[in-house]
């Protein structure tokens, strides 16, 4: 079935491109859904080291290995990811998932296969896509990983900018789980990397390790394609 929902998602995506073309999300000129001068915003971390490196002390979220960015959450990659998220602009997946891609070929310390955060059924059925699935299966194609859609979001959640640090891990607190007919012998052994549009506290991202690793998981990176701070 992959070859096929490619096919089409590509029909799609063509049909969609002849209909209505792209304006850019950072500047607004017709053609692409980022120019070629925007286009560059999404590396402005690709040269930098590792964000947090392995063993030392940082801010990353507990049980998190690494976790890594591409640029920060303001600007037009902002203005990207709030079109991709809340305009339908699906198009937007491919530069931004490729960013994302191009920033863990470089800083990556592992990983095995790449697995959206998702959003609650009832939101996908809402906007008629999950962007993290979209970010990742773009990511997927250019780094050669598998990208495979191990986890449910169990309940909803409240929005988790509108919360305060403490509560926003609460709010996500056993949220995510493993999606129903996922053996847990699918993730055992292996080396995740999650992959998200934002983080910010990273309470999210901390509550799927979670549970991946609760399931098995040797352990659990992220990477987004920006951070909030």
């Amino acid at each position: 079935m992959g070859p096929l929902l490619d096919r089409l998602r590509a029909g799609a995506t063509l049909a969609l491109d002849l209909a209505l073309p792209a304006t850019c999300a950072g500047c607004g000129r017709e053609g692409e859904p980022l120019c070629a001068d925007c286009l560059p915003s999404l590396d402005a971390r690709l040269q930098e080291p590792p964000g947090v490196p392995l063993g030392l002390p940082s801010d990353v979220p507990a049980p998190l290995l690494q976790l890594e960015w591409c640029a920060s959450f303001e600007g037009t990659v902002r203005a990207a990811l709030h079109a991709l998220k809340y305009a339908g602009e699906r198009r937007l997946a491919d530069p931004l998932g490729a960013a994302i891609a191009r920033r863990w070929a470089r800083v990556g310390a592992g990983g095995d296969v790449l697995v959206p955060v998702p959003v609650h059924a009832e939101r996908a059925r809402e906007r008629g896509y999950d962007q993290a699935e979209l970010l990742a299966t773009s990511a997927s194609a250019c780094l050669g990983l598998p990208a495979v859609a191990l986890l449910e979001r169990r309940r909803a959640t409240v929005a988790q900018y509108s919360l305060s640090r403490e509560a926003r891990a609460a709010n996500v607190g056993g949220a995510f789980g493993l999606r129903d007919g996922v053996p847990p012998r699918i993730v055992r052994g292996r080396w995740p990397v999650l992959v998200d549009d934002v983080v910010t506290t990273g309470s999210t991202l901390a509550a799927c390790a979670t549970a991946l690793l609760d399931a098995g998981a040797l352990g659990v990176s992220a990477v987004t394609v920006a951070r909030e701070r």
